[in-house]
């Protein structure tokens, strides 16, 4: 008498192209059914991820997001499509996983990963991968996995590049291994900042998918002491070593992480000598006669998708102070990016070259289509 399978006779089928891999077979597939994943994050990462892990047949998949499906979102979130614009990340994620495998179980958590729930979000799941696109997060989730003993899969993209490792397995490196420290708040630009290859998410989701799908099977080698690089447009790979560091501290407990990564108690307060005004309040100020001079502070190819009438010049934040003397001092000056985040540092720059009344458009030129002129196009 044989043993009643633990696959069904559709899943067999479903799954045939892994049963007949001998490193797969019906043994690596039950431990593909009975393995629990966790994904943070919907996005870039996130979608390929979770699409090729549902495939697969990964028994338990929790999905962590507490954003929305964006428009913008669709050139490289291939998991979302048109009809979800506006829907919760983490439902429209969960209806495709559906479409895609039913019989996966499927864990919603529509909030955002803090330090307060991060080790009840994580404890269930074998395997925490990573889809997050900012420095606070990657800490919290790497710490969080060190402390529960769990591996965390990580993946990160920038413009054409992008990285891979495994983290916190069998005594392998972690993520503070690699980054002890966080760079300066606002060095690295998000993808909404600084653009993003939509492949480029595919190709490092992939990998990381392919990393999970190995560690449920306990087979090949896992990128654990390795880190990899992936460069779009030279079309390469590289490897480098990557070993736990002896003296770094440990990881005893979660922190503030905001704080961590240098925003004190999680606040973005502007310091004093420049202040934040909203895109509806500079509207009404300069309808009532102000006239400040308007500095706009993104790339000269940002400038050809949509501008502001008002703007005096054009000039990179990053390198403003070159022509900081060529600015007038007689006036205020307004200072404007995409978001916000590059005119955060630029007013920083004129409050320290001793320009006297300066203001961040909060939002930027995104926040003036949203709430003032809804004729121009959001980017």
């Amino acid at each position: 008498m044989t043993e009643q399978p633990d696959l069904s006779a559709e899943e067999i089928g479903r799954y045939s192209r892994h049963l007949m891999l001998e490193e797969v077979g019906m043994e690596g597939q039950k431990r593909l059914k009975a393995g629990s994943v966790l994904c943070v994050g919907t996005g870039g990462l996130g979608s390929p991820v979770l699409m090729y892990l549902a495939a697969a047949g990964v028994g338990r998949i929790g999905v962590v997001d507490f954003d929305v499906v964006d428009r913008s979102n669709l050139q490289r979130q291939i998991i979302h499509g048109t009809g979800s614009v506006g829907r919760a990340k983490v439902r429209s994620a969960a209806d495709r996983i559906a479409e895609l495998n039913p019989n996966i179980r499927v864990d919603l958590y529509e909030e955002a990963i803090t330090s307060d729930n991060a080790l009840r979000i994580l404890e269930p799941y074998d395997i925490v991968v990573d889809g997050t696109d900012n420095f606070p997060t990657r800490y919290l989730v790497n710490d969080a996995c060190v402390l529960l003993g769990k591996p965390y899969v990580y993946g990160s993209i920038f413009k054409f590049e992008g990285q891979a490792s495994v983290f916190n397995h069998n005594g392998g490196p972690n993520y503070r291994d690699l980054y002890p420290k966080p760079p300066p708040p606002g060095l690295v630009p998000s993808c909404a900042e600084g653009g993003v290859l939509g492949i480029l998410p595919g190709v490092i989701g992939v990998i990381q998918a392919t990393e999970v799908v190995k560690l449920l099977l306990g087979k090949g080698d896992t990128l654990s002491g390795r880190l990899l690089l992936y460069d779009a447009l030279a079309m390469r790979f590289q490897e480098l070593q990557l070993d736990p560091d002896p003296h770094r501290p440990p990881i005893t407990e979660l922190v503030d992480y905001e704080q961590f990564c240098g925003f004190p108690g999680g606040s973005h307060d502007p310091p004093s000598g420049y202040e934040r005004i909203t895109a509806r309040r500079l509207a009404e100020r300069m309808e009532s006669g102000w006239v400040p001079y308007v500095l706009d502070v993104r790339k000269p190819h940002e400038a050809e998708i949509v501008c502001l009438d008002c703007t005096d010049r054009l000039h990179p934040h990053d390198s403003l102070a070159q022509i900081a003397h060529e600015l007038p001092r007689d006036r205020d000056i307004v200072v404007f990016c995409k978001l916000g985040g590059r005119s955060a540092q630029a007013a920083s720059v004129l409050v320290e070259l001793g320009f006297g009344r300066v203001f961040d458009l909060e939002g930027g030129i995104v926040a003036w289509a949203t709430d003032v002129d809804r004729s121009l196009p959001v980017y």
